[in-house]
């Protein structure tokens, strides 16, 4: 059978909204996509989390600062509490299960948060070296700067490759790792671009969109997907 993957929507005035890339992307590796909603209960979580097979955090917009103690910086976008509480809750329950996630974007930021980690609200303000431009004006599926992947890491036994480009459409990123989770891809600039867990069956955050690039045939970003789903059927 095919895995049930749950895929993680954006909430904007009761409605929710998801990139069909994301769906494509999922289809085409084998599994079946079904976009969940934010919910607040924690029982219907709890049975939510037991009935995927696995689980995609997408896009989308900024978090909640004060979820890993701090202040809001005056650089810091839109936020959406419902779905940072939702997203941090099925983290926790999925990951519980040792069901595998993939992390795309602000789903690896959650993901960090959610386990302890933390990240910087604006990395071109709060970093303090020059950045690459990680907001790129390039199309979407355009793949814009070179990530150094670190040897035997999942990720390099994924795409087999220690380095390869990816696109950019971010101002924050993950500063400190969570628990049993390890840096496996950065940009020259010292970004955190990819970590892995390293006591979980899968579960991986990549900072760039794949999702964009898979339609384009880009390699690295179809074998994530690839990869991901071929975890989630197990």
């Amino acid at each position: 059978m095919k895995p049930i993957i749950g895929v993680t929507s954006n909430l904007d005035d009761h409605t929710l909204s998801v990139s069909m890339d994301n769906i494509h992307s999922l289809l085409n590796a084998g599994a079946v996509p079904v976009v969940v909603p934010n919910l607040l209960d924690d029982e219907k979580v709890e049975k939510l989390a037991e009935t995927l097979d696995g689980l995609l955090l997408t896009g989308g917009g900024d978090i909640d600062p004060t979820l890993f103690g701090e202040e809001p910086h005056q650089k810091l976008g839109s936020i959406c509490p419902e779905r940072d509480v939702f997203e941090i809750r099925m983290i926790q329950k999925v990951l519980a299960r040792n069901k595998p996630i993939l992390a795309i974007c602000r789903g690896c930021q959650v993901l960090s948060i959610a386990l302890g980690g933390d990240m910087y609200q604006d990395i071109f303000s709060q970093m303090g070296v020059p950045l690459l431009q990680h907001g790129q004006k390039a199309p979407r599926w355009h793949a814009t700067h070179f990530v150094k992947v670190k040897r035997d890491s999942l990720l390099h036994k994924i795409t087999g490759m220690q380095s390869f480009k990816v696109n950019s459409y971010h101002h924050q990123a993950v500063r400190k790792m969570p628990e049993n989770f390890e840096v496996c891809a950065e940009a020259s600039d010292g970004v955190i671009e990819a970590f892995e867990s390293t006591r979980h069956h899968f579960a991986l955050g990549v900072q760039w969109h794949p999702e964009c690039m898979t339609q384009k045939n880009d390699d690295p970003s179809k074998a994530i997907f690839d990869a991901f789903v071929k975890a989630c059927s197990q």
